[in-house]
């Protein structure tokens, strides 16, 4: 048996005045997906349990088959494991992003999408004045960057994603709580640092937002979960551009595939992600094909760009993997979203989310199309996230 797990983070909307009351999924053209949920079966999923934070960490982990009110840790050291970055048992990971801040405002949590080896320069200038034995700065991808504390510091400070505040002060969503001297210290401390560098005015003679301000969030501890062989007893792979979904692969011991051209945007290498997967299951049994794009295209609020997402990922990504499957007797796939990010809040939700099955014994509903609504139609109902993976494999949830 082959099992797929399609992702499109971010997929899930709300009916938009724009679109005619549609949603961007309701509005895009996506035939292979419709195919899914035609040809299969579909429920809806509630992927982030109601007291933890919606972000795709928990999404993720959740629909990988892991219980996130058992396993969760925080994002950073998903990506410090992704990175390689070896954690103690006293080291605390937070996700650092360089973001763009302007007469006080946090004007861009993303820098403008700055690159990898700029945003490299920045996080290494950075660390090299504001880290010591206790601080130390790794450099990411592109504006997604590490920080690590030692001795327990910061585990408890409260800590905004600078997705969620933008356009709001920075003095107002500076951390709070124990700790928070030592990080807003480290914030502040990076504008003057990071402004004067030659890759911001560089950028800022260009036109481009500048990287002018760290902000670190999504802390915890070392991860401790069983691998998803031991789980499952089923073994793949993970592709994915972004260090979050990398990492959570690491833990899972899943090997993991980096595609040339993935970037976690809207120019990310979907055919390259397609193909990747397939190549994975010539020779393993499971693959879990992460696309970033449609996310990206919510957090600034872009229904056209988000509509281009979806159908990029319908035609390079789904399609090819449809394609490829009838090389295969017998394979599940699963399609979904981690998580609505709906284009006028411009953050995650804790929404339940649309998920599709399609399995080569032929099981189907009466669910004709793939969508937020509907699905509500669909035979499999409303289920925990993290039992999807259960049903996929045992059929039983």
């Amino acid at each position: 048996m082959k099992y797929v797990i399609l992702l499109c983070d971010g997929m899930a909307d709300y009916s938009l005045d724009e679109l005619d009351g549609k949603t961007p999924l309701q509005f895009a053209h996506t035939p292979n997906m419709d195919y899914i949920a035609r040809e299969g079966v579909c429920g809806l999923a509630v992927t982030i349990p109601p007291d933890m934070p919606p972000g795709s960490d928990v999404a993720n982990l959740s629909i990988l088959g892991y219980d996130p009110a058992k396993y969760y840790s925080g994002r950073g050291p998903l990506e410090a494991a992704s990175m390689g970055v070896k954690l103690g048992p006293a080291d605390i990971a937070f996700r650092c992003n360089i973001i763009t801040e302007k007469d006080g405002i946090i004007e861009d949590y993303s820098a403008g999408h700055i690159s990898t080896d700029e945003a490299g320069e920045l996080i290494r200038e950075v660390d090299e004045h504001l880290g010591s034995s206790g601080v130390k700065f790794y450099p990411g991808v592109s504006y997604r960057h590490l920080l690590v504390l030692s001795g327990g510091l910061g585990l408890d400070a409260q800590c905004t994603p600078p997705h969620d505040q933008v356009g709001q002060k920075v003095q107002d969503f500076l951390p709070g709580g124990q700790d928070s001297e030592l990080l807003t210290r480290l914030i502040m401390d990076s504008k003057p640092l990071l402004e004067g560098h030659e890759v911001n005015q560089a950028r800022a003679n260009e036109g481009k937002n500048m990287g002018n301000m760290i902000w670190p969030w999504a802390q915890g501890r070392a991860v401790s979960m069983p691998t998803f062989r031991e789980l499952y007893n089923i073994s793949g792979a993970m592709i994915s551009a972004v260090d979050l979904l990398k990492g959570l692969g690491v833990c899972a011991g899943l090997e993991v595939i980096d595609v040339p051209g993935a970037t976690g945007y809207l120019d990310t290498n979907y055919k390259g992600k397609a193909k990747a997967a397939l190549d994975v299951l010539d020779s393993d049994d499971f693959v879990y094909v992460h696309v970033e794009a449609a996310d990206e295209a919510s957090h600034i609020g872009d229904i056209d760009a988000k509509i281009k997402a979806l159908e990029d990922f319908d035609r390079k990504v789904a399609g090819l993997i449809l394609d490829g499957m009838a090389a295969f007797d017998d394979y599940k796939v699963l399609l979904m979203p981690d998580h609505r990010t709906p284009i006028p809040l411009r953050t995650h939700t804790h929404d339940p989310v649309p998920f599709a099955v399609l399995s080569s014994n032929g099981n189907k509903d009466d669910v004709t199309e793939y969508n937020e609504f509907s699905v509500e139609a669909g035979s499999l109902g409303i289920v925990k996230g993290h039992r999807i993976m259960n049903y996929l494999v045992r059929n039983k949830f």
